[in-house]
């Protein structure tokens, strides 16, 4: 009891100390041209008042248009509705945009098919920030190793995506490991998802997240959820209730002093989930007679998977996102609330 009120007490009267350096650091990456961070993003972190950082590769390349600009606008408008900022994350013209207006998402949705946007992880933001503009794609859509990593740096706590990457089938032998799970082992940020796609090794991909100490919690569910799916075969190390429990377990884990990020797996509770796993079996293998590796196979596998369902799975993709936006609304209010006590 006494050490578990002195952890509390740490986390107390660290919480200024904290916000300052996150300020600080902000304020330096700010004035080196690296961020540029919407208005009413920055009021909000300054304030402590709840954001939602959210993705641009699902939007540039994630649905086809318009569907992806509907997606967009309607996350951003749950946030809204429960008093929470979106900040939808990407690179545009050379900088990190923290939050876009109405007409930049627009331009962004369009981006995919004119092909103006560029899948950007990590390790891609110091090039196309720093190659000259001749030779710069107009937007960098940002991945969840990505997003995390510029939301972390404005200072922004949690994140909501669709599904998150993972070590691909075979993994073990070519060492294809999405970075999204380096950037959760190092990059302290609560990323909502529906689990790992059904299309990657989720008993490896379990696996290194527990090597790499990030906590990983199912929402309400015992079963690690497989994205279309909540139905994977892999129990869950953890499991929460509420979102008041995913901001105790963040912010224990902040007076820890501990680097790692958090996963939150919501299962889909859509029911065509069964339907769309036995056409994602068929299209793993029609990638691999074609050859179709790294990067190239999600976009293959969720295109063949929308033509072969007849648009169900873009739907269920769709409601997927929606119910973890409104989930992440309510862990970033939980969030906030205890850092303002």
């Amino acid at each position: 009891s006494r050490s578990i009120w002195n952890c509390k007490m740490m986390m107390v009267t660290k919480q200024p100390m904290t916000m300052m350096m996150k300020i600080r650091s902000r304020s330096m990456a700010t004035h080196r041209g690296v961020l540029k961070i919407k208005d009413d993003v920055q009021e909000a972190v300054l304030r402590g008042k709840p954001v939602v950082a959210l993705e641009s590769t699902i939007i540039a390349h994630g649905f086809p248009y318009p569907e992806n600009l509907e997606v967009a606008l309607e996350a951003e408008r749950i946030l809204r509705s429960k008093g929470v900022v979106p900040a939808t994350i990407a690179v545009k013209d050379g900088s990190c945009r923290i939050g876009l207006a109405h007409e930049e998402l627009e331009n962004l949705a369009k981006s995919g098919k004119k092909r103006t946007a560029r899948k950007c992880s990590t390790r891609d933001l110091p090039i196309i920030l720093g190659i000259n503009n001749s030779n710069r794609p107009q937007w960098g859509a940002t991945t969840v190793a990505s997003t995390m990593k510029l939301a972390h740096l404005a200072g922004i706590s949690t994140f909501v995506t669709g599904g998150i990457g993972g070590v691909h089938r075979d993994g073990h032998v070519t060492m294809d490991v999405s970075a999204d799970l380096t950037e959760l082992s190092r990059t302290p940020v609560v990323v909502v998802s529906a689990g790992i796609k059904s299309i990657l090794d989720i008993k490896r991909t379990m696996e290194f997240l527990e090597t790499n100490s990030v906590p990983t919690l199912g929402w309400r569910t015992n079963e690690f959820p497989a994205f279309f799916s909540p139905f994977s075969g892999v129990q869950c190390p953890s499991r929460v209730e509420s979102a008041e429990d995913v901001a105790n377990i963040y912010w224990s884990a902040r007076s820890l002093n501990m680097s790692q990020g958090m996963l939150v797996a919501v299962p889909n509770d859509d029911p065509v989930g069964a339907d769309v796993e036995r056409v994602i079996q068929e299209a793993l293998k029609e990638a691999k007679q074609r050859n179709i590796s790294g990067q190239e196979v999600t976009p293959f596998i969720l295109n063949y998977v929308a033509e072969q369902t007849g648009g169900e799975s873009l739907r269920s993709n769709a409601a997927l996102v929606k119910q973890n936006v409104n989930i992440g609304a309510d862990i970033a209010l939980a969030i906030a609330s205890v850092q303002n006590m």
